[in-house]
């Protein structure tokens, strides 16, 4: 207590780097619990009154000590949260004495460094994540993504994807993501599609329709690609999400069918069907056209497709039990024999391009094969 009163009268006249060294010793002492309990109760008096410090070094020094103790003085944690951004970045960093609600306060009206700051913290919850995906500037999203500990839930995924989806780097650390749910990703593809369909250069290169239909088929080609990269117990999710899009079209489906995505397909058939999985997977499997016909109109697919799926779902299922080896180029063309009553049509149309896509993307690998060989 008498050390702590010299110290008081001595800061008066002692010049800044003093009090900032003494600041930092004191901070230490306090925190260290080496203290009487009366000495305790002045040292607190003491940091409490260095608070009102013209010299921010002074108050720095007390956050770089106090910030990452549990045993900190609330009130001067609470105090240097609230200081200049050098000051209270330590502190909202690093403070295990800050709850959830008390950096949210601070949070929804801090600069961008200082929304960083609390985005990176050691342990985000999945409530300050949210308040983030809601207010955060686009930089503060970004740090909260790449945070291995902040808890995300969902819904907060796909706030920043509506907020920020046009920003290449926010969809970079979002699809870098090995827990993205399903829909977030396609929502990204999309926003990536139609951010591609408004380029100048393509407007220019290829006016306004067909860099509207280019952008369309390469979204739709990414979304059968996240198919690939999304677990089958999360298929009825993505389903739904495209259903309430409007995506989940025959075209779609066939497109599904035709790259060898039968358990999507026979989840969208549960979805639109009401059947049991069990009973689509034995039906899909078994091959019997009847039935899988009867399905597909119960699904609500027409009557000119169901031939054409049954005949590719006939040849992969030959290439699932071994019995020969096929690609999408060969289940397309096996498609388009199925219409041949009708080659001119818009089914007939939309197989012919998927089976030419096909044979470019199979002339690419050979020619890369044979650059490499």
């Amino acid at each position: 207590m008498v050390v702590v009163a010299h110290f008081l009268r001595w800061i008066d006249t002692a010049r800044v780097c003093e009090r900032a060294a003494a600041a930092a010793a004191l901070s230490r002492a306090y925190i260290d619990g080496t203290l009487e309990f009366e000495d305790r109760c002045a040292a607190e008096a003491a940091l409490t009154l260095l608070l009102d410090d013209p010299s921010s070094k002074v108050r720095l020094a007390m956050a770089e000590a106090l910030s990452m103790s549990r045993k900190a003085p609330p009130q001067i944690i609470a105090a240097l949260a609230a200081d200049q951004i050098e000051v209270a970045t330590l502190v909202l960093g690093r403070s295990p004495l800050l709850t959830d609600a008390d950096l949210i306060d601070r949070f929804a009206v801090a600069p961008t460094p200082v929304q960083c700051v609390v985005a990176r913290r050691a342990w985000v919850g999945i409530s300050l994540a949210a308040a983030i995906a809601e207010v955060g500037e686009a930089e503060a999203c970004i740090a909260l993504l790449q945070n291995p500990g902040a808890d995300i839930a969902a819904v907060s995924f796909r706030r920043m994807v509506e907020r920020f989806g046009e920003r290449a780097h926010l969809r970079e650390a979002m699809l870098g993501l090995a827990d993205l749910p399903s829909d977030c990703r396609h929502l990204l593809l999309v926003q990536l599609g139609e951010t591609l369909g408004r380029s100048p250069f393509l407007l220019g290169v290829m006016g306004e329709a067909r860099a509207a239909r280019m952008a369309r088929e390469a979204c739709t080609k990414a979304s059968l690609t996240l198919i690939d990269r999304t677990r089958s117990d999360e298929h009825p999710a993505l389903i739904e999400h495209l259903r309430l899009r409007g995506e989940l079209t025959t075209g779609f489906l066939l497109r599904s069918v035709a790259a060898g995505k039968i358990d999507f397909f026979g989840a969208a058939l549960v979805a639109l069907t009401g059947q049991s999985e069990r009973h689509v997977g034995a039906l899909l499997a078994r091959g019997r056209d009847v039935a899988l016909c009867a399905l597909m109109r119960s699904a609500g697919l027409p009557q000119n497709l169901q031939p054409v799926i049954t005949s590719a779902l006939s040849v992969w299922r030959d290439v699932a039990n071994g019995k020969r080896v096929a690609g999408t180029q060969e289940v397309t063309w096996a498609m388009l024999q199925a219409l041949k009553d009708d080659p001119t049509g818009e089914v007939a149309s939309l197989i012919r391009r998927i089976h030419l896509d096909a044979l470019r993307e199979n002339a690419r690998h050979h020619a890369r094969a044979i650059a490499a060989a």
